[in-house]
């Protein structure tokens, strides 16, 4: 089975992490995929064609004019049929819409993986991208939710098609331990060198991820943990207000905002917390590096993150972008730091036995075998 895995991301966050563990662990399964990975035209390699080299996967790197580019939708179709492909796999809006708006062009089903919504400001350009892919959800044979939760943020028309199912999130667990041994870069070492305890947040700087409510936290924290140090790890549309926040705040010497970082489990494997205070999420890959690297964990009660930490494993924010909840949160782990080895196990048990990529990727091939089963008999009746 050839599997066309469709991604148009300029990072290496949870969804392309996410990627990259699917297919490393299809390939191991004798299946034939290969990751296509847009990019507009001029752009260098990114971040997951990087790491894809790297670990010597199946790639395609594809550039293209920005926008609802039809001509480029054809020639990837085209690309596809000469190469044998089976099925696309989507995992974004660009090519959801692409792809699914125009669903007779195609003669292969199209699967998509919903990883969570922007919720983009209104009439904005992702706005309308984010109605667009609504609609074309329609036109998907399948949509694949990382989480039961995700069902209350996608409209009854969506959630009326009736291959919408439920498979969550899975860690390349041997690889996630390989990588937090990793040595830092002398510049971050320096840095956790000199703060301790040392908070952590990981994800696209972006309005959604929350990132604000953890700068004014963490004013309060320095009251009580004066060497406290906060790393950002990650990139994106609000990285200039989150720098001049943190200026404001007086935290300049005590927050590092690091940009793309290649190797997460090494930053979180040297953290005393992590902290996720997102306004929405799907089931977070982060959170289950951390829960694997048994990391203490804050973070709010959104998506499928209430389910991964029910049990006591972290501590769900009630308060939604409430930041002096966020500050109490932290503050009183971090003063029990000695004491909660027991529910760190827990979590980390708990993504061993239920969230492997090899778990993970066994339910997507038996639905892309269900997938192209249905697909093939409706042709013939066509």
């Amino acid at each position: 089975m050839k599997i066309l895995h469709l991604i148009d991301s300029g990072g290496l966050y949870g969804a392309e992490r996410m990627l990259l563990a699917l297919v490393k662990e299809q390939l191991d399964a004798g299946l034939d995929p290969v990751i296509l990975s847009a990019g507009e035209i001029g752009i260098e390699n990114k971040p997951i064609e990087l790491e894809a080299m790297r670990l010597n996967l199946p790639l395609k790197v594809w550039r293209m004019h920005p926008g609802l580019n039809l001509k480029a939708a054809k020639e990837i179709r085209s690309w596809a049929a000469e190469i044998g492909v089976d099925l696309f796999h989507s995992h974004g809006f660009k090519f959801n819409v692409l792809m699914g708006l125009f669903w007779h062009k195609r003669n292969v089903p199209l699967i998509s993986t919903f990883h969570g919504y922007l919720h983009a400001p209104r009439f904005s350009k992702l706005w309308i991208y984010e109605k667009l892919d609504r609609f074309s959800a329609l036109r998907i044979d399948s949509l694949v939710l990382v989480g039961e939760a995700m069902r209350h943020e996608l409209p009854s028309f969506v959630l009326s098609n009736k291959h919408v199912i439920s498979i969550r999130n899975g860690l390349d667990v041997d690889r996630v331990k390989e990588m937090a041994k990793s040595d830092l870069p002398p510049k971050i070492n320096d840095f956790f060198k000199s703060h301790e305890p040392l908070i952590i947040g990981v994800g696209r700087l972006s309005p959604e991820k929350g990132f604000d409510n953890l700068l004014r936290a963490f004013r309060k924290i320095k009251d009580n943990f004066t060497n406290a140090g906060l790393v950002l790890a990650g990139d994106g549309p609000e990285r200039a207000r989150l720098e001049s926040m943190a200026l404001e705040l007086g935290l300049s010497d005590d927050v590092l905002f690091l940009g793309y970082v290649e190797n997460i489990p090494a930053l979180m494997a040297r953290s005393s917390i992590l902290v996720m205070p997102s306004l929405n999420e799907g089931l977070p890959i982060t959170l289950l590096e951390a829960l694997l690297l048994r990391i203490p964990i804050v973070a709010s009660s959104v998506g499928e993150i209430p389910a991964l930490l029910e049990g006591g494993v972290g501590v769900l924010l009630k308060k939604v972008g409430d930041h002096q909840e966020i500050s109490n949160a932290v503050s009183s782990i971090l003063g029990r730091l000695n004491t909660i080895s027991v529910c760190l196990d827990s979590g980390y048990d708990k993504v061993v036995s239920g969230f492997s990529a090899g778990m993970m990727s066994k339910k997507y091939t038996e639905q892309y075998e269900r997938l192209l089963k249905t697909y093939s008999i409706n042709k013939v009746d066509l």
